[in-house]
């Protein structure tokens, strides 16, 4: 058995692979090219968010041993998932070894929004002395979370904590999650209308893309602060500078984007927004963490034939 492991991971996911009788061939920034020309003889490939695993690099590796695609972390929109589930290859992801991380990422990002830190920060270095900042408190205040996975859930659970009122839009989550916080959920009109701070927990997929565009900022209330510590593209990102710039949204705060590198500079740059080059994950826990969870599955999957945490529907390996 063979794996690639085509993105930065840490070493000991790489040692425990290896330590169950699984050679691994470790070579990252290739291009899709070059994979293309060796992903045949593995039966097993490897990535983070860099390698964007196209229907080329499946449509070659089915012509081989390749039999699974695993991602070191939750988001797989780097991973064609259909062309993969039509060719039988399993896509597996981790979706729980980074939850702790963007959940204090969108926390930490929650509390900048309402208070003036950046800009107090700013001024005190310019060596000035303005204490005419004035900040919003959380309290009694309503988080919409659009999404109640691993992360929204712990979210909801500080946010609690801090006194807010949360209110929850998923279709797919069960009652009995929202019943440990006494949660309710609500439909997405109802949360767009009456939240005054958005957060959105959700994967891009064709249902999600631009969930939030200009329809939905037009409904909200004037003032709202937005958040996506989840994935670019569910927020139409022209629509959110349009409504940043009419004062709909008073602030905004952005640690993914449709483009990443991100294209749209002026959202980026407006001073209304904070920005952060997709951290959400960048602890040293979580890295270690999904290396070691997808390295774990890899295991499983090529020694014992098991499948785990798979998201594109399949039940066995080809």
């Amino acid at each position: 058995m063979k794996v690639l492991i085509s993105d930065k991971i840490n070493e000991n996911a790489i040692n425990l692979i290896k330590e169950a009788g699984i050679t691994v061939d470790y070579k990252i920034n290739l291009s899709e090219d070059e994979i293309v020309n060796i992903i045949p003889e593995y039966d097993a490939l490897l990535v983070r968010s860099d390698t964007k695993v196209t229907n080329k690099i499946l449509d070659a590796g089915v012509k081989g041993k390749l039999k699974l695609v695993g991602r070191a972390g939750v988001g797989t929109d780097n991973i064609d998932k259909e062309k993969a589930r039509e060719l039988g290859i399993v896509v597996e992801n981790t979706p729980l070894g980074n939850t702790n991380a963007a959940a204090e990422h969108t926390l930490t990002m929650l509390l900048m929004l309402s208070k003036h830190i950046i800009h107090a920060n700013d001024s005190m270095k310019k060596g000035e002395w303005d204490r005419s900042f004035k900040s919003s408190e959380l309290k009694e205040k309503t988080l919409g979370l659009i999404g109640f996975g691993n992360v929204g859930r712990k979210v909801a659970r500080v946010a609690k904590a801090l006194e807010m009122n949360v209110l929850v839009y998923d279709p797919f989550v069960h009652e009995a999650k929202l019943n440990e916080l006494n949660l309710t959920k609500v439909e997405l009109k109802k949360l767009i209308c009456e939240s005054d701070y958005i957060s959105v927990h959700v994967p891009l997929t064709k249902q999600t893309k631009n969930m939030i565009n200009t329809k939905e900022f037009n409904e909200m209330k004037t003032g709202v602060r937005i958040l996506n510590v989840a994935r670019g593209g569910v927020i139409n990102e022209t629509a959110l500078l349009n409504a940043i710039n009419s004062g709909k949204v008073s602030a905004a705060a952005l640690d993914v984007y449709e483009n990443e590198p991100p294209t749209n500079t002026p959202l980026v740059k407006n001073e209304h927004v904070i920005a952060t080059p997709h951290l959400g994950a960048s602890t040293n826990e979580a890295q270690v963490n999904v290396a070691i969870e997808i390295a774990e599955q890899v295991v499983l999957a090529l020694n014992n034939n098991e499948i785990k945490n798979c998201v594109n529907g399949l039940k066995k390996f080809r």
